[in-house]
């Protein structure tokens, strides 16, 4: 796959909230941006929590923003936590520096765009990104 299309990125989230379901999680929030930073796609599995949305598409907006992904991301907000700090001041609050937010990379290894999912464990959330991906056909960079 080398286009990250809105019909891509709905069929993303939708892989990414069956994945979630299969594996018994709590409800997930899913969302997809393109390379821009902009939203295609953002959905909310039922049952999920008020806030899932803002927090899956911070994560998504903070690997996206940084160039590596949320596991990448977390080691480096616990070392430098005054950077971070800044760093989420510079983006208005929308970077949230944990796993469970994905580079989405082609073959050639250019990144398309993010994911970001919340709503069980950031471990958890990443395990149903990285599984959508791959089965899309994407490159998951989660920063490991």
């Amino acid at each position: 796959m080398t286009a990250l299309t809105c019909a891509v990125a709905l069929k993303l989230v939708e892989a990414i909230l069956a994945d979630g379901r299969a594996r018994g999680f709590a409800p997930l929030t899913a969302a997809v941006l393109d390379a821009g930073g902009h939203v295609v796609a953002l959905a909310r599995d039922d049952g999920s929590s008020l806030l899932r949305p803002q927090i899956a598409t911070g994560k998504a907006w903070g690997v996206l923003g940084m160039g590596f992904g949320g596991r990448e991301l977390a080691q480096r907000a616990a070392r430098m936590p005054a950077f971070f700090t800044a760093a989420i001041e510079l983006a208005d609050g929308k970077m949230v520096p944990v796993p469970g937010g994905v580079l989405i990379r082609d073959a050639d290894g250019r990144i398309l765009g993010s994911v970001g999912v919340s709503g069980d464990t950031s471990d958890n959330d990443e395990i149903c990104a990285v599984a959508a991906l791959e089965a899309l056909g994407f490159k998951a960079d989660t920063g490991a």
